[in-house]
């Protein structure tokens, strides 16, 4: 379960700057914990449809957000997707 303590500790972790709490960065850091979180708790319920359908809804927000971050900088998605072990 992800608490606002563990999620202010994400953001710390991937923030650009001090006050930096919506960058795209952060924001595909917080989705994926959000991801693999949902992700195994489909692995004990899979009948949760409702859930199935949040966790697709989240993983297209995180493909559209590296795929833009990709496009802006190579570098910083680069970074992202070694430090979160994607796949891409």
């Amino acid at each position: 379960m992800r608490t606002p303590h563990k999620k202010e500790k994400i953001i710390k972790e991937y923030q650009t700057h001090k006050e930096d709490t919506g960058s795209a960065e952060v924001q595909i850091a917080v989705t994926t914990t959000r991801i693999k979180e949902l992700s195994t708790h489909l692995k004990r319920h899979p009948k949760d449809k409702h859930s199935r359908r949040g966790l697709l809804a989240m993983v297209n927000k995180r493909r559209k957000l590296l795929n833009y971050l990709s496009k802006d900088s190579p570098k910083s998605y680069k970074n992202i997707v070694k430090k979160l072990g994607l796949k891409r």
